[in-house]
């Protein structure tokens, strides 16, 4: 039996295991653990790997084309691909209604972190306020992360929003449209500081240079199907060094629904059902970590309870960052020529000054390069033919800027669980927008727009978007931690009030959301909370 029992092998889960285990300690990481297929030809970059004829277009676009974006108002200008499908997939047992919140979920190997562009920025001293633990407590292990993951950053005025982590690893090259756009911001940049608006170069998890067993980035251009290369990082990359410890063991096929308690009040184990088929197992542990995600570790800790007798408990302070994606056109970049073998992802940053730091607004700016066909082409107001020659014009001035704005714990958006017709238990999420969240979201979008106007783009009003809550999957604050002895709340070491030996490392221990990628912060936590359990 292991000390540690760890549920989830995403970001939080494989980090706090790795902080365990260095500190001489055992684990054992249960999970559904769902893979990811084969990689195909990882030696081609993009046009190469299309070239040589993946099965009938099969890995770009799947078996039955599940994965072609197709026309709709509200379709995205862009897809998860075949490759990921794994990640959103979700056992049987897994029951879920939503009411105003239309999540992600993640059973995989390495969770959600597996589709992650690789978004990592430190929060600020004033954004760590409202946490129960000096700001000052989390900076050495946002630099413990930075030393596993690799994180490619440089100083620029992005600081001002989030803090440069120390060790970072020296930025990839530029696209041009993004390198364009970085030299018009540089002309521009007291207008735009004028304006409260900051660029720079955006703070990702990939290698610009060989570390362990991972390859630099050689600019493939296939990061949205799975760097062959594991250069964009993935929490499935830790877990697959942990396997070799001798103190860790891994239980895939398993979903966790609940903590067993032993008769003093203490958590002993988790019960858990096999994803293949048959009855409930118990696995026992000193200590149990939930790490499986805010949302599923809240079903788990919700399903603890009505086991219990204590049926009927709604967790107040369902969080998630309010995203609007903005696509936008650089005139001047129409008809320039493009590498489709180059960095796929985010390359720049911006933030937004707001009346206060609890306002701020980041985002970040994708420039369209190796992504299959946009389906901006369906928009055009022309056959077939021409739409794909006008969008071959357009493509290398192409681009989409998503924007996040923080989020704060309220009273009604909630988690808690239900039944359906027959009975069995699902979770149930409660989300409600209030008139200030959507008037704050169209100014977001409004100063963006304006602010690539600065720097010479088209951003068509028509085009913007509010996604709905649950789109930035940055979910949080159902079990908050904080100074207060209140019922269903979490202390700075992550422990459970009311339940000696239970853990909460992700999310739904965090007591307040800044606009920012969370999953770097989730990570950094993690590991201080290892390093504090005693």
């Amino acid at each position: 039996m292991a000390r540690y029992l760890v549920v989830g092998s995403g970001a939080t889960g494989v980090h706090f295991a790795q902080t365990m285990l260095e500190r001489g300690e055992t684990v054992e990481l249960i999970d559904v653990g769902y893979s990811p297929p084969a990689v195909e030809h990882p030696e081609l970059d993009f046009s190469a790997l299309k070239d040589a004829g993946t099965e009938g277009g099969r890995y770009f676009l799947g078996a039955a084309s599940e994965a072609v974006v197709y026309p709709a108002p509200d379709a995205k200008p862009y897809g998860f691909p075949p490759s990921k499908a794994h990640v959103f997939r979700r056992p049987g047992e897994f029951r879920l209604e939503e009411k105003g919140f239309a999540p992600l979920l993640s059973f995989a190997k390495g969770g959600l972190a597996e589709a992650w562009t690789g978004g990592s920025y430190e929060l600020r001293d004033e954004e760590l306020a409202d946490f129960p633990f000096a700001p000052g407590a989390l900076r050495p292990h946002y630099a413990t992360v930075a030393s596993r993951i690799g994180i490619a950053a440089t100083a620029d005025d992005l600081e001002s929003f989030s803090p440069l982590t120390p060790g970072s690893l020296a930025p990839l090259p530029a696209d041009s449209h993004s390198a364009w756009l970085l030299g018009r911001y540089q002309s521009r940049r007291a207008r735009l500081h004028a304006r409260g608006v900051a660029l720079g170069r955006s703070r990702v998890a990939v290698l610009s240079r060989d570390l362990g067993t991972r390859g630099r980035c050689t600019e493939l251009g296939r990061c949205l199907w799975g760097c062959p290369r594991g250069a964009l990082y993935a929490p499935s990359q830790t877990l697959a060094a942990l396997m070799s410890h001798p103190g860790f063991s891994y239980r895939p096929g398993l979903l966790v629904h609940r903590v067993l308690v032993g008769r003093g009040g203490e958590a002993i184990g988790v019960a858990a059902l096999p994803i293949d088929g048959g009855g409930e197992i118990e696995v026992r542990g000193d200590r149990v970590i939930l790490a499986a995600g805010a949302l599923a570790t809240s079903q788990i800790y919700l399903e603890t309870l009505a086991a219990g007798g204590r049926a009927g408990v709604e967790l107040d302070g369902l969080m998630d960052n309010r995203q609007a994606m903005v696509p936008f056109l650089s005139p001047s970049r129409v008809g320039a020529p493009i590498n489709l073998a180059s960095y796929q992802f985010h390359m720049l940053a911006l933030g937004l000054r707001g009346d206060t730091w609890r306002t701020d607004v980041h985002g970040q700016i994708t420039t369209l390069k190796s992504a299959a066909v946009h389906p901006i082409v369906a928009g055009l107001p022309f056959d077939l033919r021409t739409s794909l020659a006008v969008f071959r014009r357009l493509r290398a001035g192409l681009g989409v800027a998503n924007i996040w704005l923080s989020d704060s714990r309220r009273a009604g958006n909630r988690v808690r669980l239900g039944c359906d017709e027959v009975g069995r238990s699902r979770l149930v999420l409660d989300y409600a927008d209030h008139g200030h969240d959507l008037e704050a979201g169209r100014v977001a979008v409004e100063r963006t727009r304006a602010a690539l106007a600065e720097l010479g783009c088209l951003a068509p009003k028509a085009m913007t978007r509010l996604l709905p809550r649950g789109s930035s999957v940055h979910y949080a604050g159902t079990l908050p931690m904080g100074a207060a002895e209140t019922e269903h709340s979490t202390r700075a070491d992550g422990s459970v009030r009311g339940m000696a030996g239970l853990y909460v490392v992700d999310g739904a221990g965090f007591p307040w959301l800044p606009a920012k990628n969370l999953t770097y912060t989730l990570m950094a936590n993690a590991v201080r909370i290892a390093t504090t359990i005693s």
